[in-house]
């Protein structure tokens, strides 16, 4: 039996790239002549252009019919599993529903349509919504300024440890604070980003309740400590309620502490970073705020610090003069730019029109809400044969996310959590994230409902989960060969990890393809990515 029990069958279509779909001439638009005036007072806009600069020739754009490249892309919409098609469960990401509207606002042209290189004078309206969203921020984390300069959670995490550094080194101490403290279940960022800042990064292991005792912070905490920087809740779903003596003990031997609450859905309203005593923080607004995530839409980071900190903050920083907005670019403390210009505003406008539109009230609904999934999720999860949950000294409740496990059901079977993801897909229903490493959990699987779910659609997760389960226990090559109703096979993993093959333009792929109709030795072809 290899049909989904629900009937699935994702639409697949043998799609060819835009550039194969080009025939010369045909047009999808035909734009007017320019008007002679206009072509007069314009003068030939091409001389003012150094030549050094122009290309040599126009460049090799598809030539497409406009019904051609709509039927072009609504197939591959269709090939999509996102949150518009399927229910989405991704662990560790917060992929929520996204409205609409927020879409509409971002691609208007009194947004769309500026450029970041103007002058402040005529961005007062994006400046204004930029300056406050920050008032906003700081109330939700209770800090004193924020940044949405960074593009991603692990350039937010990577800007807090940057932020420390500054910090100890205009102090004159950097030489000695060369260390900071993470925990095992912490963003593999939180670890991997203060080491490219130039820390060594000491990693607490957790203890019995599944996050790290007090005590071994105690063992890591010195005179060389810089900084704690972890996520609270962990990966596991976990919350750390010793989290502000860790906070006044890294105080103590003179260190910082920074917040990664990229896990901050449970949070909201509820629970505030400065609260805790951290000097600053993190939260991904392409995640807990609403703003599409991945590759559906930019990532924003937004990075809040205390009063002490703000001095350092990257250039520029929006100011308001009382009746003014403004960029403030004369900070000689700041630390380098993180990204350029201000960010990614289209992001920042989505999560202010997200926390808008929900309120004071409607945040700290949200966490509820997430809270109340997640262990909606985890009371019938547990029941399912095969499953296992770690650290199961600690009855109380996780929070936004839970880390499981299908060891007892690959010990019995053979059958590895991958291979259930891959099934998953056949059920259509949105994967699970295999968890990230390290893999202290064997055979893990984490999930993450958020707000957005309904109790149907998490009811239909667990059925999915149970069938699978069922079918690796009965009819375990199904599930070892899935997927068998997606749009696309399994990939080879021997194919996508050789750079042999790949092309990452049309132009490399098109040189590939001249290469593999030569005649040539089979050692030869695999050379060159046949």
């Amino acid at each position: 039996m290899t049909a989904p029990r629900n009937g699935f069958h994702a639409a697949r279509w043998n799609e060819p790239l835009i550039q194969d779909l080009s025939e010369p001439g045909a047009r999808g638009l035909l734009p007017g002549a320019v008007e002679p005036a206009i072509r007069a007072g314009a003068g030939d806009a091409l001389a003012r252009v150094p030549a050094h600069v122009r290309r040599a020739a126009p460049p090799a754009l598809p030539e497409v019919t406009q019904h051609r490249v709509v039927r072009h892309f609504t197939r591959l919409a269709q090939m999509t599993m996102g949150f518009d098609v399927t229910t989405d469960m991704m662990g560790t990401c917060t992929m929520k529903y996204s409205p609409k509207v927020h879409e509409h606002i971002v691609r208007a042209a009194r947004l769309a349509d500026v450029h970041p290189g103007q002058d402040p004078e005529t961005l007062q309206g994006v400046l204004a919504i930029l300056y406050r969203f920050n008032r906003m921020m700081c109330a939700i984390a209770g800090m004193d300024e924020f940044t949405f300069q960074p593009a991603s959670g692990a350039q937010g995490i990577y800007t807090n440890a940057c932020l420390i550094r500054a910090y100890h080194a205009a102090r004159g101490e950097l030489g000695r604070r060369d260390e900071i403290i993470t925990t095992a279940f912490s963003h593999p960022a939180d670890a991997a980003t203060p080491h490219v800042a130039g820390f060594k990064v000491i990693t607490l292991m957790p203890g019995p309740q599944g996050y790290p005792e007090l005590a071994a912070l105690e063992a890591a905490v010195s005179p060389r400590t810089a900084g704690l920087m972890l996520t609270n809740p962990e990966d596991t779903g976990q919350y750390n309620p010793a989290i502000r003596a860790f906070v006044e003990r890294v105080h103590a031997v003179g260190g910082l502490c920074a917040y990664d609450q990229a896990n901050g859905n449970p949070l909201l309203g509820i629970a505030r970073a400065g609260d805790a005593g951290f000097d600053l923080c993190q939260f991904n607004l392409h995640k807990t705020f609403s703003a599409p995530h991945g590759a559906i839409g930019l990532g924003c980071a937004a990075v809040g610090v205390k009063e002490p900190l703000r001095r350092f903050l990257p250039r520029p920083v929006v100011t308001l003069d009382g009746t003014r907005y403004g960029l403030d670019d004369d900070r000689p403390d700041a630390i380098e730019r993180i990204r350029a210009f201000l960010g990614n505003v289209p992001t920042v406008v989505k999560a202010y029109a997200w926390v808008m539109s929900l309120g004071t009230e409607g945040l700290r609904a949200v966490a509820e809400t997430a809270v109340l999934n997640n262990n909606y999720l985890l009371a019938n999860i547990r029941r399912i044969k095969g499953v296992a949950i770690p650290w199961p000294e600690n009855t109380a409740p996780k929070l936004e996310q839970v880390r499981y496990s299908w060891e007892p059901l690959h010990n019995d079977t053979g059958v590895t959590t991958m291979e259930i993801e891959q099934r998953m897909v056949d059920y259509g229903v949105q994967h699970y994230m295999p968890s990230h490493v390290p893999v202290l959990v064997p055979q893990p699987f984490t999930i993450e409902p958020g707000e957005s779910l309904t109790i149907e659609e998490m009811d239909h997760m667990i059925a999915t989960l149970r069938a699978i389960a069922a079918e690796a226990y009965e009819e375990p090559e199904v599930v070892h060969h899935a997927p068998h109703h997606a749009s696309v096979a399994r990939v080879d993993d021997g194919i996508a990890n050789d750079p042999a093959t790949w092309a990452f333009t049309h132009r490399a792929l098109a040189k590939k393809r001249a290469a593999w109709s030569k005649p040539r030795s089979a050692a030869a072809k695999r050379h060159a990515g046949y």
